[in-house]
């Protein structure tokens, strides 16, 4: 037997109040966004695992254990997004404020279907992109058999889609830079996507250029997002936090990339090249050795400038040319200790040019970005 409800009880069932929706929004946000950080971290090591196998074992097929690294790493951060966006669209349809916390500012998809943070929306975007070119991947195996190659057509769209979702998390950490997680997963956030942005570079190898696309990419790329991540801070030293956690991520690859190598290796019974020696592992070589002198350099411009009363059109443009600067003639000294043989004074003099230009072009466009994910926040900008 059943019993009717009184007229008007359902209508006075109690609902969640934006107070409580805010209280949720205030635990998810930060559940999530460490979630996207971490399966960026993953991909990072899936990546920097099967580069290293290349070079120590030789070609590999799909289904090997650090690509399922990568893949998970992707997967995991873009469910977590697709949560994130369907959580923003329910509380959006309850009539509830969506916060910027919420992984940055909430935008309309499909003609207002959706509201998706915009964090959440771009890195779920790249993970979704991830998907497709893996079986684009998928397929050109079924076609070619080994990989021996890291810049085939798959690869290059696997690269630009793993780096999409790398700056969604970027933007979700920095619509919560007011908060103290929110500037943590910021430093966090940046290192990952100067780690991996020498691996897109690589898709312009075939280009006669004086300076190997990858070195240009990682001294623009550096340079970008350790201006942009000190200006949207808005401290100083924010520079030289991200540049000692990108040092921390290139000490761990150091050792992590040679040993999963092997250890697989000998899982699956494989031996390893006969012409191994002790060179540096392949990923974290490429990772600026000396981030910090350029990020010192950045903090200490931004300081003068403040101090002396410098426009802000100007500042950001020289904290990038003299941090990219630096961090180009550090390159080459790099690789010198890395290999033994010094930099010529004309490879010394282009990578000073090259770090000049790029580095400025850098410095404009991270003022540009930098306004753009600070301006959803009311709050002022802390000084040093």
């Amino acid at each position: 037997m059943t019993t009717a409800l009184p007229d008007g009880i359902a209508d006075r069932a109690p609902q969640p109040s934006p107070a409580v929706s805010a209280a949720q929004n205030r635990r998810t946000a930060p559940l999530a966004a460490h979630l996207v950080l971490a399966g960026t971290l993953t991909s990072l090591l899936g990546i920097s695992w099967d580069i290293q196998w290349h070079t120590d074992v030789g070609p590999d097929t799909f289904f090997t254990l650090s690509h399922l690294m990568l893949y998970s790493g992707s997967a995991v951060a873009g469910v977590t997004s697709l949560a994130m966006v369907l959580l923003s669209t329910a509380a959006q349809r309850a009539g509830h404020p969506v916060g910027d916390i919420a992984g940055g500012t909430p935008v309309r998809v499909f003609g207002g279907t959706f509201r998706a943070p915009l964090g959440h929306l771009i890195a779920g975007t790249g993970a979704a992109l991830f998907l497709l070119f893996g079986l684009l991947d998928l397929w050109w195996h079924s076609l070619y058999g080994f990989d021996a190659v890291l810049d085939s057509p798959p690869h290059i769209g696997l690269f630009v889609s793993i780096s999409i979702t790398m700056a969604g998390s970027i933007i979700v950490f920095a619509a919560a830079r007011d908060t103290g997680w929110g500037r943590v997963g910021l430093i966090l956030s940046i290192p990952v996507l100067i780690t991996f942005s020498p691996i897109t570079a690589n898709a312009f190898s075939a280009l006669p250029l004086p300076v190997e696309p990858d070195v240009i990419g990682t001294v623009f790329f550096a340079t970008l997002l350790l201006v942009m991540g000190t200006l949207i801070v808005g401290r100083s030293r924010t520079a030289l936090a991200i540049a000692a956690a990108l040092g921390a991520v290139q000490a761990f690859l150091w050792w992590f990339s040679p040993w999963a190598a092997r250890v697989y290796a000998d899982s699956v019974g494989l031996p390893l090249r006969d012409n191994l020696g002790d060179d540096a592992p392949e990923m974290p070589a490429e990772i600026p050795m000396f981030a910090l002198l350029g990020a010192g350099v950045i903090a200490a411009l931004l300081v003068l400038g403040r101090r002396r009363g410098w426009s802000a059109r100007i500042v950001p443009q020289l904290m990038g040319a003299a941090g990219g600067t630096v961090t180009a003639l550090s390159m080459p000294v790099q690789l010198a200790l890395l290999e033994g043989s010094g930099p010529s004074a004309a490879d010394l003099l282009t990578m000073a040019v090259v770090g000049l230009a790029a580095g400025a072009l850098a410095g404009y466009l991270a003022a540009r970005f930098a306004v753009l994910l600070r301006e959803p926040s009311t709050a002022p900008a802390t000084k040093d």
